[in-house]
């Protein structure tokens, strides 16, 4: 192999490339990353158990070629290259990098242990990539950690039906739901896939989004979710299992709502944090148009806060975690908040809108279990 490149685009690459790489791979060959000269372009691919990702950049090729080397030194290497344009070529069993008046030299790895990138499945459609990051960022609110007993949780389930896409996740204590609008490739299509979430949250943050993202995925071979953007192709393994039956938890008739300034109550929010220890509640007590928060505990410190509310319905005190309260509000893109209230134990729904007057928007859903007063 010998190529020219230039050494943001390849700093750029690399970097985008190497996220997929796990800390610590199971196997040293899938610490790697495959360099190769594809139509006078440099493809640079990575694989792990749970993820791939492909880029290609201009290159200038004298001499065609396929290498692999260790992603993260490639990706520390490339970050800090000095010159405009950098050298890559092989000598022997290492590769050689140049730039400016600096020079690094890799060790090879071998080419035929690294696996095949898996082959995009159907294309089902195609989406705004502002939007659909916007709906990841917060359906993935309620995402449970990775290792928690139960890996199903760690997802995002990923409807496609019609013309929309719903993303829905839960922990059991909170649930996150968004649905965007997009272009399927079949209008009757309705099927749905479980994607990790934290991989899902790394893509979203990694997209161009001056484009659009296309999503393949075929439902009669449910393995794997394909996506195309700016170039970029990823692919995510998809985790087994069944999702919780989350559409129940929603209240048919809410005879409480309460609405609020969005920045005023997040604000709120974190003051109140300050003296909230931990497991400990903040209260939200709703009467005469007010809504008064209250945290902390007598032998310690605690605070308090009123904010001005339009409420419909009876007075009412809830309980909440603190963090979750915020997470979720913060995932509310509008700048108003309606609350959505049955009793102190029920869960509560959160639903962002344009203005304190108008109906509350349906494309993000947030539902939070309160805690038990006194707790």
């Amino acid at each position: 192999m010998k190529v020219e490149v230039n050494s943001t685009s390849l700093a750029d690459a690399v970097a985008w490339a190497t996220r997929a790489l796990d800390n610590r791979p199971n196997n040293p060959i899938l610490a790697g990353i495959k360099l190769e000269t594809v139509d006078g372009l440099l493809q640079l691919s990575t694989f792990s158990l749970t993820m791939t990702a492909r880029d290609r950049i201009e290159a200038g090729v004298d001499e065609d070629g396929t290498v692999v080397v260790r992603g993260k030194m490639l990706s520390d290497i490339s970050r800090m290259l000095p010159g405009e344009k950098t050298y890559l070529a092989t000598e022997g069993s290492r590769l050689r990098i140049t730039s400016g008046k600096s020079t690094f030299s890799l060790q090879l790895m071998p080419v035929e242990e690294y696996p095949d990138l898996p082959q995009l499945p159907p294309l089902v459609g195609e989406v705004d990539a502002a939007t659909f990051a916007q709906a990841v960022n917060q359906a993935n609110v309620s995402v449970a950690p990775i290792d928690g007993p139960r890996p199903v949780l760690s997802c995002i389930r990923t409807q496609f039906v019609g013309n929309t896409v719903i993303m829905s996740s839960t922990d059991r204590f909170r649930l996150s739901r968004a649905m965007v609008e997009w272009e399927p490739a079949d209008a009757e299509v309705d099927v749905s896939a479980l994607i990790p979430g934290d991989r899902l949250r790394e893509l979203a943050h990694s997209l161009d989004m001056h484009t659009t993202v296309k999503i393949s995925f075929d439902p009669q071979n449910p393995k794997l979710v394909g996506f195309e953007n700016g170039g970029r192709v990823s692919t995510l393994q998809l985790i087994e299992g069944e999702f919780p039956s989350v559409d129940r938890l929603y209240a048919d008739e809410y005879p409480i709502h309460a609405v609020i300034n969005r920045q005023d109550l997040l604000d709120a929010i974190k003051r109140m944090s300050l003296v909230t220890g931990q497991n400990e509640s903040l209260r939200m007590t709703f009467t005469n148009e007010e809504v008064t928060l209250t945290a902390g505990n007598s032998e310690e410190a605690q605070a308090n806060e009123i904010l001005d509310v339009d409420l419909d319905g009876e007075d009412i005190t809830l309980a909440f975690n603190p963090n979750y309260l915020q997470n979720g509000i913060a995932a509310i893109s509008e700048p108003y908040v309606r609350m959505k209230m049955t009793t102190p134990i029920k869960p509560v729904e959160f639903d962002g809108q344009e203005s304190k007057d108008s109906d509350e928007s349906m494309q993000y859903r947030y539902l939070l279990v309160p805690m038990r007063i006194g707790n």
